[in-house]
């Protein structure tokens, strides 16, 4: 059965407008907001939404949002205007469930993209993109990333957050035991003391942690003397660095056949 709402001011509104807005709000309701014809019914074919908010002209355009799991509720214009986080809102916005795991979870001979304090949710969405491109296991989220879970993020994801594993660990040197108890080498994308890309010898690895660093600062000295190596992806004079998701995604290339 399909619910009609017709109002700005109503309370499910609102609480879903919330949940787009504050990422506290997302944590406490282990739930999370998606807009967009391709990424809600992306995330649709691996999470079941609890709830789907969708305009008459995009129900007549495809009819098959019908068929999406959780409670259905047809919105006006004016209503999809205030829950769109975008310019030219589609008319479709889903309401999943928030799944986040601990360093607990890290599996031996897994593939990991890890994050250092990056703040751009853009950087993050699209090295979770990456990671499930390359068919990495999972990412670790630490030092107070960008939360993967804002629409900005999970835009950049195209439906990544449901497909590798997410884990969030504050404190670095947490992951990287975890990394080295489970026989993960790591491998930090760094200059100072670090080898070209190129030279790191894939063959014989079992697993590989690749640690990706602030967009300003780079990684933190203590996180890169703790890895097991850090690496530098070798660039034409006079540039210094690439973005974090592009340095980040050709690392994981390297590493993916591990």
């Amino acid at each position: 059965m399909t619910e009609s709402i017709t109002s700005r001011d109503n309370e499910r509104v609102k609480r879903v407008c919330k949940l787009r807005d504050c990422a506290a709000a997302r944590q406490q309701e282990q739930l999370f907001f998606a807009e967009g014809l391709r990424l809600c019914t992306d995330l649709a074919a691996m999470l079941m939404p609890q709830e789907v908010y969708f305009t008459q002209k995009l129900l007549d355009a495809h009819p098959e949002l019908e068929q999406l799991g959780g409670r259905h509720f047809l919105v006006s214009d004016g209503v999809a205007a205030k829950l769109s986080d975008t310019k030219a809102p589609q008319g479709v916005f889903c309401v999943f469930p928030r799944s986040v795991k601990t360093v607990q979870d890290i599996r031996a001979g897994g593939r990991y993209v890890c994050m250092e304090h990056v703040q751009d949710p853009a950087n993050v969405g699209a090295l979770l993109r990456s990671a499930a491109a390359f068919g990495f296991t999972g990412a670790v989220l630490c030092a107070d990333c960008a939360d993967p879970f804002s629409p900005k993020a999970s835009r950049a994801s195209m439906g990544a957050l449901a497909k590798v594993d997410l884990i969030v660990e504050k404190d670095t040197a947490a992951a990287l035991r975890a990394f080295s108890e489970n026989g993960i080498p790591s491998f930090a994308a760094a200059l100072r003391n670090s080898v070209p890309l190129e030279t790191v010898d894939t063959a014989g690895l079992h697993g590989a942690a690749v640690i990706i660093g602030n967009e300003g600062n780079g990684l933190t000295d203590e996180t890169t003397a703790v890895a097991d190596r850090a690496v530098r992806i070798p660039m034409a004079p006079g540039v210094e660095s690439l973005n974090a998701a592009v340095a980040g995604s050709v690392l994981l290339w390297h590493f993916r056949g591990v």
